[in-house]
């Protein structure tokens, strides 16, 4: 198998690199701004050397990932002198391999291998990497080199091309981000009711889990309830009016989600064209 380096040795790289070398693939170089950092990599992936510089890993490395934040990708490329033949593979969810053209310059393969994956901690990282789908942008024969990685870490993948990421990217921020904000908005409203947020949360997480468990198993739209589903009118009136009482810094946030939920519960089948143009109305924002 490839040789393996890791220029970053955050949580990303620092799951990757565990996983792949649980797999069998020989992680042999890392380095990172911080040492310490560089040294958790080299333990977690089983004892590779930690170098003080990026053209360390390029030298020892065969396939060397970029696992920096994404804002550094671009000056680690150009800072390094890469080799016909080796591979240089991105994990940034929005960049293409655009980013990567000093490397596709001196004659390197370029790559990127994004995880579509929620990373809090490098333990978590590691727990959560199994099943991922991974999105990848390369040419063959590097592309196939990551479809295999993706299905050593037990994932799917997803071929994109570089037009294709920044909404792919911005995508995952509306299922895994916004999903943490719309959790905070509804333990923020728990809290006009004296429920402490972590009391709060507690009680959602339930709500939460058969949600997600019903979008994996019965899909959308069919998954979708509540008032608008029902063309519960009554319900979304009572809703707007308290929350102009108690909270009128969510009635945007509110009428714009409800709104963008009408099309589900018409392609559910239970309310009809009548009832979306009424609900549509109700959530309309105000002059």
């Amino acid at each position: 198998m490839l040789k393996l380096g890791f220029i970053g040795a955050g949580t990303v790289g620092t799951a990757l690199a565990a996983r792949l070398a649980g797999r069998g693939y020989p992680v042999v170089a890392v380095s990172s701004l911080s040492r310490a950092s560089a040294q958790k990599l080299a333990q977690a992936a089983g004892g590779c050397r930690v170098f003080d510089s990026s053209q360390a890993v390029a030298d020892n490395a065969e396939l060397i990932f970029i696992t920096t934040p994404d804002d550094a990708i671009a000056s680690v490329v150009s800072k390094v002198s890469w080799r016909p033949g080796q591979s240089v593979v991105h994990c940034s969810g929005a960049d293409s391999t655009d980013i990567l053209q000093p490397a596709k310059e001196a004659g390197a393969k370029v790559g990127a291998f994004h995880p579509l994956q929620t990373f809090a901690s490098p333990r978590q990282a590691i727990e959560n990497i199994p099943g991922s789908t991974f999105a990848l942008e390369a040419e063959e024969p590097l592309l196939s080199t990551l479809k295999d990685m993706a299905a050593a870490l037990d994932g799917q993948w997803v071929e994109l091309k570089a037009s294709d990421k920044v909404l792919y990217h911005a995508a995952a921020v509306f299922a895994c981000n916004y999903m943490v904000t719309l959790v905070k908005l509804a333990t923020d409203l728990w809290q006009t009711f004296d429920v402490p947020q972590q009391k709060a949360t507690k009680a959602l997480v339930p709500l939460l889990r058969g949600t997600l468990h019903n979008i994996e198993t019965i899909g959308i739209p069919n998954c979708l309830t509540g008032p608008i589903a029902r063309g519960d009118i009554g319900t979304i009136n009572k809703h707007l009016d308290a929350l102009k009482q108690t909270a009128p810094h969510l009635l945007s946030t509110y009428r714009e989600l409800g709104r963008q939920t009408i099309p589900i519960a018409v392609a559910k089948g239970k309310i009809d064209q009548s009832q979306a143009r009424e609900l549509q109305t109700i959530l309309k924002q105000p002059d």
